[in-house]
This record gives C-alpha cells, sequence and structure tokens, in this order.
C-alpha cells in the first residue's frame, strides 16, 4: 500500500471546515487526522482520547463539526452525545466500527442529535474511500443547523394508551403487539413522508406523536444504507402508539401500520396494492428515494395521499410533491427554523408544490388533520 504516502496534499481554503477527532485508538486518530487534513476544505484542530477529554476541548477549540468514536473507556461516544448536544451543540458525524455491526447504538446516535455516521475501514484496502466518504459527510454537517437537545431520545417507551376500537394490551404483553391493524379501506387516506438527514431525529419525535387512531396508511422514506432501517423501525415501534416496521415484499398498507422503506431498496406500489421493493439504480444519488414512492403512490391513489416532506439535502421529494399538489393533494413541509439541513422542504417550497409549511412540532397536529378532511370528505 502506498497511497497513504502518494496523498496529494492541497493548500487549506481560507476558511477550512474545523474538526475535532475523537477516538481512543491512537493509531486511528493519527489516521483519521491526517486523511482529514488532505482535504483543503478541512483542518483538524484537536485529537480527543475519550468522550471526556472532548468536553474539554470543545469550548477551547470551538470545532465546527465532531466527528465522535462509540466504544471508549471513561465516557463512551453516546454519553459524550448526549453532553455534546446539550452543552455544546454542533454537527457531530459518529465514526466507529459499531456503526457497521451494531445499528441499534448507531440509530441511538441519530436520534440523540447526531447529523451522520461512517463506518471505520475494515482494512488498508478500503481506508481511502472510507475516508474520503468521512470528508465529503463532514463538509456537509458543517452546514447543518443543530439546536440544543430538549430531552434525551433514550427516554423509557411511553405507556400506551389505546384507541377506542383498539384492544387494551394483556399483560406481560411484548413492546408493540397491543397494536392493531386493520386492512386499508379504499377510500381512507396514506401519509407519506420523506426524509434524509436529520431524518431520524424527526421521526422519532414525529412518529410518536401520531394517534393509533390515525385513520390512516403511513408509509416512511428514510435515506439510509442496507442494515439500519430494520432498527430504525423497531425503535420507533416501540415508543409509537401505530405499529411500526421494516416494509418487506408484498406488505399491504394497513391502517395503524407504518411502513419503513428497507435501505438498499426502492419502494413502490404494485398492481395488486402490495408492497413491491427493488434495486434499480439509485435516484438524486440514493436508494430507497422519496420520489419513487411518493410518485407510485399518487399514481395508484391521487390526492387521497397526504405529502410531509421532512429535513434533509437535495431536492429528493420535490417531484412527487409537485405530482400530488397538482392533482389537488396536501404537501405539508418542515420550516426551516426546525429543519437540521432545509434542503428537501426548501426544494417543495421553490417548486410551489407546499400546501402549509410549518415547523416540526406542529406536523403531527397538520397530519391529523388532513386525514380526517380527507375521510370527511369521503363520507
Amino acid at each position: 500500500m502506498t497511497n497513504q504516502a502518494q496523498a496529494p496534499v492541497f493548500p487549506k481554503s481560507s476558511n477550512p471546515v474545523k474538526v475535532l477527532v475523537v477516538d481512543d485508538s491512537a493509531f486511528m486518530r493519527h489516521s483519521i487526522s491526517q486523511y482529514l487534513n488532505e482535504n483543503p476544505d478541512i483542518t483538524v484542530v484537536g485529537a480527543a482520547r475519550d468522550g471526556s477529554e472532548a468536553l474539554e476541548m470543545i469550548p477551547k477549540l470551538e470545532p465546527d463539526v465532531v466527528t465522535l468514536d462509540v466504544e471508549m473507556p471513561r465516557m463512551d461516544g453516546l454519553a459524550a452525545l448526549r453532553q455534546i448536544m446539550t452543552r455544546f451543540p454542533r454537527p457531530v458525524v459518529m465514526f466507529s466500527s459499531l456503526t457497521r455491526e451494531g445499528a441499534v447504538e448507531t440509530i441511538r446516535a441519530l436520534t440523540l442529535g447526531a447529523v451522520d455516521f461512517i463506518s471505520k475501514p475494515t482494512s488498508n484496502v478500503n481506508i481511502r474511500s472510507v475516508m474520503d466518504e468521512a470528508a465529503q459527510k463532514i463538509l456537509r454537517a458543517a452546514g447543518a443547523h443543530i439546536k440544543p437537545a430538549a430531552r434525551s431520545a433514550d427516554v423509557p417507551a411511553p405507556a400506551v394508551k389505546p384507541a377506542a376500537g383498539f384492544p387494551t394490551p394483556q399483560a406481560g404483553a411484548a413492546p408493540g403487539s397491543e397494536k392493531t391493524v386493520r386492512v386499508r379501506l379504499r377510500s381512507e387516506p396514506i401519509v407519506m413522508i420523506g426524509t434524509s438527514t436529520g431524518g431520524p431525529r424527526a421521526l422519532n419525535d414525529l412518529i410518536p406523536a401520531l394517534p393509533g387512531d390515525l385513520g390512516a396508511a403511513v408509509v416512511v422514506v428514510q435515506h439510509m444504507p442496507p442494515g439500519f432501517t430494520r432498527s430504525l423501525a423497531e425503535r420507533l415501534n416501540s415508543i409509537s402508539k401505530l405499529k411500526v416496521k421494516e416494509a418487506e415484499q408484498g406488505d399491504r398498507l394497513m391502517v395503524g401500520q407504518v411502513l419503513i422503506a428497507p435501505g438498499g431498496y426502492h419502494m413502490t406500489i404494485d398492481d395488486d396494492e402490495l408492497i413491491a421493493l427493488n434495486q434499480k439504480p439509485p435516484v438524486h444519488g440514493v436508494r430507497p428515494a422519496v420520489d419513487i414512492t411518493m410518485i407510485s403512490l399518487v399514481q395508484r391513489y391521487g390526492k387521497i395521499v397526504i405529502g410531509a416532506i421532512l429535513t434533509g439535502m437535495g431536492n429528493d421529494g420535490s417531484t412527487g410533491s409537485s405530482l400530488l399538489h397538482s392533482l389537488g393533494g396536501r404537501v405539508i413541509v418542515e420550516h426551516e427554523s426546525s429543519c437540521v439541513v432545509y434542503g428537501m422542504p426548501r426544494a417543495v417550497v421553490e417548486a410551489g408544490a407546499a400546501t402549509e409549511v410549518i415547523p416540526l412540532q406542529d406536523i403531527p397536529a397538520a397530519i391529523e388533520r388532513a386525514v380526517k378532511m380527507g375521510v370527511t370528505a369521503r363520507v
């Protein structure tokens, strides 16, 4: 391996993104810092051995972005992340081997406020591609809007009060087992939620706020690679009144259920009104893509689809939203004030396809109103 020695070094830009690297491995601290410093738009201002040291260095160095390992002595990455979000809110990119093998830890980090994650290289063979990915994610994270954490995302699952007509859970029932779903009637709405960067945290607030008797099927497309959406679905299911699951081939849209598109697969609805998954080329550089699912739903169901576009980079979802809006459907868009990245919502607004633009905390009530309006209009 000679690529490390031959890597080009460019003059720094006039205003490079300042990065603090946090990792308990001296080798990884050195390697990550060396590779990142090769990028002219990044400068590593410090390296910490664990979360405790990082918390001491942040107010002194004022980094724009922190890369954070998960597994460390004294204070691990998740504990440090909670402190950073509360005391020194700024973009954090998780950087650990656990982000590949332990999807649960990754989802916890993202719901706690981490902007993105990267899997550590497994060998010298892929270190260059991993570090190129890291540099790009760090540069994107630097533009994220981070707010102080209002509460921990690791709170226990709330006690679920069954809605009218829903059975009372039996004592000792497994989490989520008390939730009842039913076949969707032809006239009942479908809520289509699309999101990307900052999405796991937004979904962590939005989905649990929806009532168990919502009266609609819910579909979610979150930009995420393979292996992580199942953990996201399981986490949301544990804290929500609706049943949440990772979508599978042949699933049916059901009232009382949220289907999350699996990472690495586009999701559509087929002629039998069943979920169909495919691995056709990425759209907007991503798979799953919001537009693929949204267009499929709107083409089949028309304006009974209710769109909701949340925080995210790029313009995925703008085409599907424009189609829905042109048919008279409702498109709810997250306001810039609550977005981690105001990219996807901005694209919908600029396309003239937004019915209402509101902060994240107001979106659950807006979805409820839209569902009731849709049902009432068809009674």
